[in-house]
């Protein structure tokens, strides 16, 4: 396999969300990952959503081995609740443990300059259990009361090696050159629209728990050449206040360059939530993108979180900005709130009227701690840029 080292010069470009893929990538739960309330659920949803994307492209589905039948009985369930191409989804046997593989899996890129669009580029971004690797048994996994699993070194191994492991093992259409970056950090870590703009929070980027020793500077030159992007829009964040220390494709999506649409907190949420909201507002309405554009901003009301059943915590993660854009059409979360769910799809019907919108309704995903961006990554299809 080849690499490019951090010390690498070559210039890179992560497309917009709406460019073509050649699959879509999901990782089935191990039960060492997730709290066992949340497991049956979340592991339907991921076969669910496999069964929703593959109507559009494929789909690959790196499952444990040991998990591999479990996997295929819920895929023979969910093919019959959405449209579905079930040739198209493949189970590849994999030492997986998280689901949310836009934070464990590589990001796929393209050449800045366009100059070759056949080879194949995906960055390793070194995860490490959202900055927390070593000190997994200290920090609680989640606020909800429940009883998480706690993965021993051999399961973390699995998880910070999972990029690299995908990378070697997509050969088709043709090897993938594996680009390492000397930033640690995770895909739903990061905006971008495609066009030199990426939007990103401080308190899950430029944190000492990922990128000690690095400058601001140091971190905006490294993802300016593996990503492309011209201009940088920090918003603060906050650190801790969830485990991404709240990353940035919870809160805001293109729809395309200069289009956003914002994820408005439900009144029930804790105000620090929204503050983070009212931030990212501020941030868009004084500030222009790459391209010298002023952002025309949707909004979309979160769903009250008691859909989800009862809570034993105020702030699953329920927001509709978190969709998945696939080819022709985009993968909208549902949750059980009847009104919001209803506005959220005619909200993006409307600003995406070239697509298909799939609403896929998720319980166990929220409570987990994410929703459909979150739990997807794209190979890029070649040819793209």
């Amino acid at each position: 396999m080849a690499i490019d080292t951090a010390e690498g010069k070559m210039r890179y470009l992560y497309p917009s969300e709406t460019s073509r893929h050649a699959a879509t990538i999901l990782g089935f739960p191990s039960k060492l990952s997730i709290a066992a309330a949340y497991y049956e659920s979340a592991c339907f949803e991921i076969t669910s959503l496999a069964s929703a994307i593959s109507a559009f492209e494929p789909v690959r589905l790196f499952t444990r081995p040991e998990d591999i039948s479990k996997a295929q009985s819920l895929l023979e369930q969910s093919d019959t609740k959405y449209s579905s191409n079930k040739s198209s989804i493949t189970i590849i046997p994999s030492l997986t443990n998280h689901l949310w593989v836009r934070d464990t899996g590589p990001v796929y890129v393209n050449l800045f300059d366009g100059s070759d669009r056949q080879t194949r580029f995906a960055i390793n971004f070194r995860f490490s259990e959202w900055g927390r690797k070593d000190a997994i048994g200290l920090d609680d996994r989640a606020c909800d009361g429940l009883d998480w699993p706690v993965m021993q070194p051999a399961q973390l191994e699995e998880n910070a090696t999972f990029a690299q492991r995908v990378i070697a093992s997509d050969q088709s259409p043709s090897p993938v050159i594996l680009v390492e970056s000397k930033v640690c950090l995770e895909g739903g870590a990061l905006v971008a629209d495609g066009d030199g703009t990426l939007l990103a929070t401080e308190s899950s980027i430029l944190n000492e728990n990922r990128n000690p020793g690095l400058s601001r500077s140091e971190i905006e030159e490294e993802l300016r050449r593996l990503l492309g992007v011209e201009k940088i829009i920090w918003f603060p964040g906050r650190k801790g206040l969830d485990v991404t220390d709240v990353h940035a494709d919870a809160e805001v999506t293109f729809i395309r360059p200069g289009v956003v649409v914002l994820s408005r907190p439900h009144p029930s949420a804790p105000r620090v939530w929204v503050e983070v909201f009212e931030e990212i507002q501020a941030t868009l309405r004084n500030t222009l993108d790459a391209r010298g554009r002023h952002f025309e901003i949707h909004i979309v009301d979160e769903p009250d979180p008691t859909v989800l059943g009862d809570l034993t915590y105020d702030e699953p993660a329920t927001n509709y900005v978190n969709c998945y854009f696939v080819n022709g059409g985009l993968i909208l979360p549902q949750f059980g709130d009847a009104q919001r769910d209803q506005e959220a799809l005619a909200l993006f019907q409307v600003l995406c009227p070239d697509r298909v919108v799939q609403p896929v309704h998720v319980t166990g995903l929220p409570l987990a701690g994410g929703v459909i961006h979150c739990s997807t990554q794209p190979v890029l299809a070649t040819g793209e840029c």
